[in-house]
């Protein structure tokens, strides 16, 4: 059952601002999970990237730390409905990440700890798109909000921004992950509503 926090309401929108269909505004930053959240130490923390050829490229915590990070402000926008604007975050983008990793792939499987699965195509984490996401408003990133680092990819709903990331697995062929084997779409573009299958 998924955990969400309570007391969290939608607010009407800056008339400014852009809500994508059927979503509200919200000031407070839920939390939803599929299940417990793991808690892992960023000594144990490891981020590998695994071609359809099987060469693997990893990351501890110190190697990601020495990457080039950026400061990416976007807005989220959640399955659930609700939207929460201007969201500012430090990490390290995807096309930094992939940079010297040689693949023929066009879709990719995001793993997290604790077992959660999301599919992209791979084009969706490049350009700008993505990055591994390590804080979060000037803080670290906190365990229920996908600490030590999650993935965030906020053009799309936030279940595709897969919380205590923990790997990237390349592939020739897509791949259901937890949520769209459950029905929900195999994309998530929240501007089409693209919530679940046939949407």
């Amino acid at each position: 059952m998924p955990i969400v926090s309570r007391g969290f309401h939608g607010r009407k929108p800056d008339p400014g601002r852009k809500l994508p269909p059927g979503q509200y505004e919200t000031f407070d930053f839920p939390v939803l999970s599929a299940g417990p959240t793991p808690r892992v130490s960023r000594d144990d923390w490891t981020f590998t990237v695994t071609t359809e050829s099987g060469t693997r490229h990893q990351w501890d915590w110190g190697r990601l730390m020495a990457l080039p990070a950026e400061h990416p402000t976007v807005d989220l926008h959640c399955v659930t409905k609700w939207s929460k604007f201007d969201t500012h975050w430090e990490g390290v983008s995807l096309d930094v990440l992939l940079e010297d990793v040689e693949t023929e792939a066009e879709f990719a499987l995001v793993h997290s700890y604790g077992g959660y699965t999301t599919n992209l195509p791979l084009e969706d984490l490049l350009d700008g798109k993505a990055w591994i996401a390590y804080r979060y408003d000037g803080e670290e990133l906190a365990a229920e909000h996908g600490g030590p680092a999650r993935l965030l990819v906020p053009h799309l709903y936030l279940w595709k921004s897969a919380k205590w990331v923990s790997g990237i697995q390349l592939m020739l062929e897509d791949e259901p992950g937890f949520w769209e084997s459950a029905g929900y779409h195999e994309y998530g573009d929240p501007w089409r509503e693209q919530r679940y299958q046939g949407d």
